[in-house]
């Protein structure tokens, strides 16, 4: 094996965070021509002949004098790379700086978001896209290790830069040569229902603003309906292609973006489009992004990872309903996708758009420092919002079904016209019991979990462990009959049967998935975000259990709550009455008026005063009392903060929370990532008589569930 004197810097593939930084390796002469920036590699690590996987981040030669005058300067022994994995490109250099400067921000590792940007290989797919591109594949792994791997580079511990994970080094990269740029022929959209040309400028000169979406559907060529936000969001993407530039459109579920996709393929058949869908099967997704590597302008649709997508020529990032709380990605470093399309925005000075029927607190507060811009409808166009009390129904199924008689009266006549939306808190049948005697909440003997009722006729069952609860007895009074707390979609199917007596009744839910409905008399009964989209809108719609949706324990349940309604009102026909069960003050005003800014307004107002989030940023440090005390110790240099805790949790650890302002947010994420590597790098012994390691400390930024 002989070295080509040239130097790879890679990032390891490894959720450790003492590995979360930039190692040197010596590439082998026999590789010179394969070893390139963004293609996957396995290197040598510690001893043993283990070799593991990782991204090649720069590949130097430190005999040239540009490097002799940086960082990138080594002299010393280097352990040789093992051999490359393919020759594609999959890690370009957008997105490792977008990874890294995530990562930084939330005290978390590079590869972590990397792994949500970069599918797992697929060979036969990635060979057959090689191909296409005219670019040799590797056959198989081409090792060149002729010895036994060697120990962790020596790089490791003596390279500067590979000891920093807050300063990334530049790729050199090496992909398919991009076009010069121009337009792909494809004419721009006219914006349906905004002031002429304002749209047009946010895409032409790249301006970050927060779009009211128009609250009522349309109809496409096919007779098929959609929402106008997915038309808006559609218009905005072709006229960002239009102009020879790629656009990411990030949506909450599969249901937006089957609506999203309907409304560009009318605006555009045959434009060049990725779909980024967690439902599709590995080779698919792959395939859609390699595609995505192309150096062709193309429009990417997905959920909350479309915003890692590699994209040529980035012109627009677009987020429908960034409040929505399936854009708070689960795994670690749990960056939301606003925040990862914020931080992209400004590497890639791309148009950024916020597009909603409410408006998140988030938003509100970057409204307020001016970092974006207010776009409106030319027209104030927006629901019949009538908010009701509750009344009284004469008829006993009404009541059974949590009408009022205001709501009950609407929803007959509308029946004889079309479809009736009835949006309630939960799905299932009756998702809660109590104790008949002591009206306590009924609770598994096995698990302490809820009990429910998936029927009528159904025994008893937990929801969390599945367990029957045939022979229940309370643990508190000792009584054995059960009440009904709540209802969920199947028990108020039921009842609404029963008080429109010959309407066909369908249920649409998190086991029900409907989409669209016909215009047919119908009463739909949905949870939020599942209700079908109707041909025509449907003639009226029922918000119940609007106070059972608002005593949940949450900072954001008057927002979330308001945002659900939004939605839910946005799919009436034109006229058609929206009915809100129960609930009233400022929320019910905000619907009614339609002004969502004022309400974020107020909530952003609110939380001001009492230093939450937004206001502020937070940051939760959990893990054994002697490693969080120790965490924050190293926050004692940081002013400005306020410590909530410790406090007591599970499993016999403790939790504070750190609040800061976001000036702040480097210095806290700083400290806090060199607790996490010094708590993992320390060697863990398993605890007494268990064969488990001691807790790790765990770091989580902005976590909406938090407060």
């Amino acid at each position: 094996m002989t070295h080509s004197g040239l130097v790879a810097r890679v990032l390891i593939e490894s959720p450790l965070p003492q590995l979360d930084h930039l190692f040197d390796y010596g590439v082998p002469a026999e590789l010179v021509g394969q070893v390139a920036a963004g293609v996957r590699v396995k290197v040598p690590f510690r001893s043993g002949g283990r070799v593991v996987d990782a991204y090649v981040i720069e590949v130097f030669d430190p005999r040239s004098e540009s490097a002799a005058r940086t960082d990138a300067a080594f002299h010393g022994a280097l352990s040789p790379l093992d051999s490359v994995v393919s020759t594609a490109v999959v890690l370009t250099p957008d997105v490792w700086k977008l990874a890294r400067r995530l990562a930084d921000r939330a005290a978390g590792n590079a590869s972590d978001i990397i792994r949500l940007a970069v599918p797992p290989r697929q060979v036969r797919v990635e060979k057959t896209w090689l191909a296409a591109q005219g670019v040799p594949a590797v056959p198989a792994v081409v090792s060149t290790a002729a010895e036994p791997a060697h120990s962790a580079p020596e790089a490791a511990s003596t390279s500067p830069s590979a000891q920093s994970p807050s300063r990334p080094a530049e790729p050199v990269t090496t992909a398919i040569p991009a076009p010069s740029p121009v337009s792909i022929g494809l004419a721009a959209p006219a914006f349906v229902g905004y002031p002429t040309g304002r749209l047009d400028s946010v895409i032409m000169e790249h301006h970050r603003v927060a779009v009211a979406a128009i609250p009522e559907l349309t109809q496409l060529i096919d007779g098929s309906t959609i929402g106008r936000w997915a038309q808006t969001l559609a218009e905005l993407a072709v006229a960002t292609l239009s102009a020879g530039q790629s656009a990411i459109l990030c949506v909450p579920d599969f249901r937006d973006q089957d609506q999203v996709q309907a409304a560009l393929a009318q605006l555009a058949p045959a434009l060049p489009l990725c779909r980024v869908d967690a439902r599709q099967a590995n080779p698919d997704r792959y395939r859609a992004f390699l595609a995505c590597l192309e150096p062709v302008p193309r429009i990417i649709l997905g959920n909350r990872s479309a915003v890692y997508a590699p994209a040529h020529r980035l012109g627009l990032i677009a987020i429908w309903d960034d409040g929505d709380p399936l854009y708070s990605e689960p795994l670690s470093p749990y960056v939301s996708t606003r925040d990862a399309a914020l931080v992209r925005q400004q590497d890639s000075n791309c148009a950024l758009v916020l597009l909603g029927h409410s408006r998140s607190v988030e938003t509100q507060r970057l409204v307020e420092l001016g970092y974006l811009s207010e776009v409106n409808p030319a027209a104030d166009r927006h629901p019949r919002i009538i908010p009701t009390d509750f009344q009284s129904e004469p008829d006993q199924q009404a009541r059974a079904a949590r009408i009022p008689s205001a709501a009950w009266q609407a929803a007959r006549e509308a029946l004889a016209h079309g479809p009736v939306l009835v949006q309630v808190a939960s799905p299932g049948y009756a998702p809660m019991l109590a104790c008949q005697s002591c009206k306590k909440a009924a609770r598994c003997t096995h698990c302490q979990g809820p009990l429910g009722l998936k029927s009528a006729s159904a025994v008893p069952s937990c929801r969390w462990c599945g367990a029957l609860a045939a022979g229940w007895t309370c643990a508190h009074c000792d009584g054995r009959k059960l009440r009904v707390v709540t209802l969920g979609t199947g028990r108020t199917a039921e009842e609404l049967g029963r008080a429109f007596p010959g309407a066909r009744v369908i249920v649409a839910d998190g086991e029900h998935t409907i989409q669209t409905l016909g215009a047919q008399p119908a009463l739909v009964i949905a949870t939020r975000g599942a209700e079908p989209v109707p041909t025509g809108g449907y003639r009226a719609i029922l918000i119940l259990d609007g106070e059972r949706m608002l005593a949940r324990e949450s900072l954001r349940v008057a927002e979330d709550c308001l945002r659900w309604w939004a939605n839910a009102a946005a799919l009436a026909a034109p006229g058609a009455p929206v009915l809100l069960a129960g609930v009233g003050g400022g929320l019910a005003r905000a619907l009614n008026s339609w002004r969502p800014d004022i309400f974020a307004a107020s909530e952003l107002a609110d939380r001001r005063q009492l230093r939450f989030p937004p206001a502020v940023r937070v940051a939760s440090v959990t893990g054994t009392a002697a490693d969080v005390d120790a965490a924050l110790a190293d926050l004692a240099a940081v002013a400005g903060l306020d410590i909530l805790g410790p406090v007591d949790t599970e499993a016999s650890l403790v939790r504070a929370v750190v609040r800061f302002g976001y000036a702040r947010g480097d210095e806290v994420a700083h400290a806090l990532k060199a607790a996490v590597v010094r708590n993992a790098a320390r060697r863990r012994k398993p605890k007494s008589g268990s064969f488990q390691p001691a807790p790790t400390l765990k770091v989580r930024f902005d976590d909406p569930e938090l407060l």
